[in-house]
């Protein structure tokens, strides 16, 4: 073993090693609170100076994470900056950036090497790189590990190199960062033992992997096997729609048995940063290798036309009542990818709206996590949230709940709107005002 590697070894097994946060969103935020909690000196280094201005206040910009949390944490030496050229004070470099789909439905890799192309010439002998963005079997050797050796640093030597899939889920309160295992695979041995240590210190228990490849495509499995299941109950569900049967009433009966069924719920479409996005990556891989998933992508299929099965459902509800959805003014129910956050990531509410628009209707939202609309980079509105009122659920042609936050009243909504679009199964069935979908 290098001397580079004991020092290093040393200083994050006895946490006086400077941990260092590389995208301080919904995965890295949570991290560097769990690292400075367990005693470690933390930087974040992120791209938006908005998010750094406001850690650096002892605010936080993410519902789910306590503003007390981010100022105990500036209070132990925490700081956030968009100066890359601070690299070299960190031990661990961290990596927590996004890693989307292009218009091709390819994948993107721009955050992740942008990013690593900011970091590498400022990094020292002696550091770990750790990524943890989803991304398909490969990228850790093929992508980050050219580019640590093209400035002089031999991995597995003088730096380390290792690939440790975030599991984060927001707004779960029955887990946590330090509760959830992690999965971790090394460029080298060495660099395994090094990203053990980098997060057996925080994280209750380490699971590790033969390599990075194993790493990557174990959080693509995690993702998928939600994918295709989903993908199955979106399609019972049109199945039992057809037949009058409400799959939610069935999903919940099918739940009592003990053995050989998981319960997973359909909805208006997939939504969030992994489970609509992660299927393509490995698909796209694939390909390499001249396979064909046809299993997956099928199942992206199905899902991909949910929110059309959504609108449809919407509009042969209007025409039952003698009105087109042109000029009808609908009122979506939550813009949240999932229910109880305020994390929009790849929701599927955007793109009914989107739809429901284009199709020219009047468009509102409601959702208690979500005051306004924010900015995105493919999608704009220009709405507030809507506050539930008799008054207010009187005014709308119809009502789609495509997110069933737990904060909405059901009952309020049920006595008012003239007409309610369940995409989430959270009414009963027969009420003249509710239609399945």
């Amino acid at each position: 073993m290098s001397t580079f590697a004991a020092q290093l070894l040393g200083r994050l097994r006895d946490r006086t090693a400077v941990i260092g946060i590389v995208g301080l969103g919904y995965v890295g935020l949570p991290l560097a609170i769990r690292f400075s909690q367990m005693g470690y000196r933390v930087l974040g280094l992120d791209i938006a100076p908005e998010k750094v201005d406001s850690l650096n206040r002892g605010e936080s910009y993410i519902e789910h994470i306590a503003a007390s949390d981010v100022a105990a944490m500036r209070e132990v030496g925490f700081q956030a900056t968009t100066d890359f050229s601070r690299t070299p004070e960190a031990d661990a470099l961290i990596l927590s950036v996004p890693t989307p789909l292009n218009k091709y439905r390819e994948p993107d890799l721009s955050f992740v090497l942008d990013t690593v192309d900011s970091l590498t010439p400022y990094m020292r002998e002696g550091q770990v790189m750790s990524l943890e963005s989803t991304t398909y079997p490969g990228t850790t050797d093929e992508e980050l590990l050219p580019r640590l050796e093209a400035v002089g640093l031999r991995v597995g030597e003088t730096t380390f190199l290792v690939y440790s899939p975030e599991r984060e889920d927001p707004g779960n309160p029955n887990f946590t960062t330090n509760t959830i295992p992690k999965v971790c695979g090394g460029v080298t041995p060495v660099c395994l033992e090094v990203g053990l240590a980098l997060y057996g210190q925080v994280i209750d228990r380490v699971v590790p992997v033969s390599s990075t490849r194993a790493a990557e495509l174990t959080k693509l499995l995690e993702n998928i096997h939600r994918a295709v299941n989903i993908g199955l109950v979106n399609e019972m569900k049109i199945v039992a729609d057809r037949m009058g049967i409400d799959i939610h009433e069935v999903i919940g009966a099918a739940a009592t048995k003990p053995f050989g069924f998981v319960p997973y719920w359909p909805g208006p479409g997939l939504g969030g940063h992994c489970i609509p996005i992660d299927p393509f990556y490995l698909t796209w891989k694939a390909r390499e290798y001249g396979l064909h998933t046809r299993f997956i992508e099928l199942a992206g299929e199905v899902n991909s036309a949910m929110p059309d099965y959504v609108v449809a459902k919407l509009t042969h509800a209007l025409n039952e009542r003698l009105k087109s959805v042109r000029g009808s003014r609908v009122l979506v129910l939550g813009i949240a990818y999932k229910k109880n956050v305020d994390d929009m990531r790849e929701s599927p509410s955007v793109i009914l709206m989107e739809k429901l628009r284009d199709l020219g209707a009047h468009v509102d939202y409601s959702d208690p996590h979500i005051a306004s609309f924010p900015k995105m980079r493919e999608h704009k509105f220009e709405l507030d949230s809507k506050t539930l009122t008799p008054d207010v659920l009187a005014a709308y042609d119809c009502v789609l709940l495509a997110t069933d936050h737990d904060r909405f009243d059901y009952d309020l909504i049920g006595r008012h709107a003239a007409l309610i679009v369940d995409a989430r199964g959270r009414f009963r069935r027969g009420e003249d005002n509710i239609i399945k979908a």
